[in-house]
Formats: C-alpha cells, sequence, structure tokens
C-alpha cells in the first residue's frame, strides 16, 4: 500500500537514535581520556621544571656562598691572624682559629656557618645587607668586626613542599632564599690524606662533626626538590634512592610521613674551599 508523502513520518528512529547516542558515549569517553592523560602529563612536565629550577639554583646559590668562605683582602695576612678564634655570632658554633666553616647551634637543623673577609664596600649579602669597610684600598688588612658570618638553613615547614633554605648573616639580616625544598643534608670533609679520600667515609654528617675532626677543607651537600603533592601514579625512584643512600636517620621519618605523591628531584653536589687550599 502506497502512503502519500504527506503523510510519510520523517526524523531518526528510535533504534537508530539509540545508536547514534551510543557511537558519541564512546567518542566522548576517549576525548575525555585523552584530556585527563594530557593534563596529567602537563601537570608532571611543569612539576619536574619547578624541581629543576629549584636543583639548579640550590647548587649555584651554595657554589656562590662557599667560593667565598675563608677569602683574604691581603694574601700575605695568616689565616690564623685574619680568622682568630670566634663565637660571637648567634646562629652558628664557635670558630675555631683558622676555620672558616663551622656548624649551626641549633643541633636540630640543617646547614653550615661560613666566614670571610669582605673583598669590596657595599657588596651584596645573601640576607640584603651589604658589606662595609673602613679602608677601602687594596691588599689591607680589614679590621676584626667588618669578617662576614653567614648562616646557610634548611628549615622544613608544613607545607606539601617540604621547607626552605635561608640566609642570615652578622649583619642581622634574614632571606628565604628557596622553597619547595623537601630536604637538604650537609657533610664535611678536612684531610688531605690519600687514604682518608679513598675512603667512603671521607666525608661526615655536619650536625656530628667535632672539633677534634679537624678543619672543614670540603663540604658535601644534597638537595631534595619537591612538588606539590598529588603529581605523582606510582613509586619515585628518586625518592626511594633518597631515603636509603641519602637522608640521615633524623630526616627518614620525617620525609615518609610527609610524601603525598610528590615528585622529586635530586641534586648533589662538593666544593673544595679554594681559599684554604695551601
Amino acid at each position: 500500500m502506497n502512503i502519500p508523502n504527506k503523510f510519510r513520518q520523517h526524523g531518526l528512529s528510535m533504534i537508530e537514535l539509540l545508536v547514534a547516542l551510543a557511537i558519541s558515549s564512546f567518542l566522548i569517553l576517549g576525548i575525555t581520556q585523552i584530556y585527563i592523560d594530557n593534563k596529567r602529563s602537563y601537570m608532571f612536565q611543569q612539576s619536574q621544571a619547578g624541581n629543576l629550577d629549584n636543583s639548579r639554583f640550590a647548587v649555584l646559590m651554595l657554589d656562590e656562598v662557599l667560593s667565598k668562605a675563608g677569602y683574604r683582602r691581603a694574601p700575605d695576612q695568616s689565616m690564623e691572624d685574619a680568622f682568630p678564634p670566634n663565637d660571637t655570632f648567634l646562629r652558628c658554633n664557635a670558630f675555631p682559629a683558622a676555620a672558616v666553616i663551622s656548624t649551626l647551634k641549633d643541633a636540630n637543623a640543617t646547614g653550615f656557618c661560613i666566614r670571610y673577609q669582605p673583598a669590596v664596600a657595599d657588596d651584596d649579602l645573601c640576607d640584603g645587607n651589604t658589606t662595609s669597610l673602613t679602608n677601602e684600598l687594596p691588599f689591607r688588612y680589614p679590621a676584626q668586626n667588618e669578617t662576614i658570618y653567614l648562616a646557610i638553613e634548611y628549615t622544613p615547614h608544613a607545607s606539601e613542599q617540604g621547607g626552605s633554605i635561608s640566609c642570615r648573616s652578622s649583619k642581622g639580616g634574614n632571606a628565604e632564599l628557596l622553597e619547595g625544598i623537601a630536604d637538604m643534608q650537609i657533610e664535611f670533609a678536612s684531610g688531605f690524606e690519600m687514604e682518608k679520600r679513598l675512603k667512603d667515609n671521607a666525608y661526615k654528617n655536619a650536625s656530628s662533626w667535632q672539633s677534634s675532626d679537624g678543619i672543614v677543607r670540603a663540604i658535601r651537600y644534597s638537595v631534595l626538590s619537591s612538588s606539590r603533592s598529588g603529581q605523582r601514579d606510582g613509586d619515585s625512584l628518586v625518592f626511594t634512592n633518597w631515603l636509603d643512600n641519602i637522608a640521615f636517620d633524623s630526616s627518614e621519618e620525617r620525609l615518609e610521613a610527609r610524601d603525598n605523591r610528590n615528585i622529586y628531584q635530586a641534586a648533589i653536589g662538593s666544593q673544595a674551599l679554594r681559599n684554604m687550599m695551601p
């Protein structure tokens, strides 16, 4: 039976509509998954870029500070005369004669202290202050009260990214240099004997360094940068290696408790104090 065109129905049947909805649903699910994967990849790359920036800046900053340790304006001045025993900087333990590296007075803190003579007047310090000299002519002995004392200190925070590195000077300033640091370890070494340098224990935890260990002539530092929480899907090889091989017992528990799928990046460096070399 032929039905006139004006009485025929137009449009989709229920079956065709259901098929179209099913196909659209699969397409939407696929696009959504691609978006989620791309977003996760973007966040991972951004977190790692931030960690790399923090690690590079930490290395540059620590190397710059350590390069000043023990500097003398007059090369003919003896180390004992330029750097006599001193315990006036409250953030640091006493400096023995001729020593330019000391430990922090707070036994629970991580970091180190240095001292050096300013090369020029009005040189910027890491805490925002400037140096001063009564006699700005080159190769002149500065006054003892013009010696610069700096304390580099790592402070754990309650934030998800761990803590920060700060600088304090004998000028009275205090400045936060770097955030997003999950942990920092400092080790000292003193001797030049070849047999000691070849041993695994050439470096010793700075917090347990004693005056009987000698004058510090080399420092090894390890910095662990951290992203925000929730950026990692699985285990972190960097974090595991840090806990197994670098972190001291005093910080392992804190690191494990604060790890919440963060992304980590480690930076390790060492520097022999050039101004302490014979």
